[in-house]
């Protein structure tokens, strides 16, 4: 499975619950009850993102590009 390393800035919320956002990955905030869950919100959002990005012909983000290939994104089991 190809992996890619982007930094993840995890913040606690006012309301509770946590948000990670990423400057390596424009658009990406995800919200989730625990660190960890907002952080495997995160990963599946960066794959999702590459994804749309490769479908609409736009441009990956540069860290994302290790997903971001034919054979890698949309299997299943991957995060």
């Amino acid at each position: 499975m190809d992996e890619a390393t982007i930094r993840l800035r995890v913040e606690p919320l006012e309301k509770g619950g946590f948000v990670a956002t990423s400057p390596d990955v424009p658009g990406l905030v995800a919200e989730g009850r625990t660190i960890t869950e907002a952080t495997e919100i995160a990963q599946r959002l960066a794959r999702k993102i590459a994804e749309s990005c490769l479908e609409h012909g736009d441009p990956v983000p540069p860290d994302l590009a290790p997903i971001a290939t034919e054979g890698s994104i949309g299997r299943q089991g991957s995060t």
